[in-house]
């Protein structure tokens, strides 16, 4: 039995989950001002500038990429212990 996971399905998963994520927290900061976080943006997204477009889609991509950056690191560590539990177990 495997249990490998794919490295593009985690990749676009968590790429897209994050992207989401990033959109409905600058929408929520739109909403509701004085609860903003986009501050924490302006840190943690180089490029990212507070009501632009270009400033938003820096940052759209950015959230894309550090899902991926998850994703390549998190994957194949997963894989290579899920292989060595298998193998104690046969």
């Amino acid at each position: 039995m495997s249990t490998r996971l794919s490295l593009t399905a985690v990749g676009h998963a968590t790429s897209l989950f994050i992207a989401i994520s990033y959109s409905l927290c600058v929408a929520f900061d739109l909403l509701f001002p004085q609860y903003s976080m986009y501050q924490a943006w302006e840190k943690l997204l180089p490029g990212f500038t507070w009501l632009s477009w270009p400033g938003f889609f820096i940052g759209l991509v950015e959230a894309y990429g550090y899902g991926w950056f998850f994703a390549l690191v998190w994957t194949p560590l997963y894989n290579v212990f899920s292989a060595r539990s298998e193998q104690a177990y046969t």
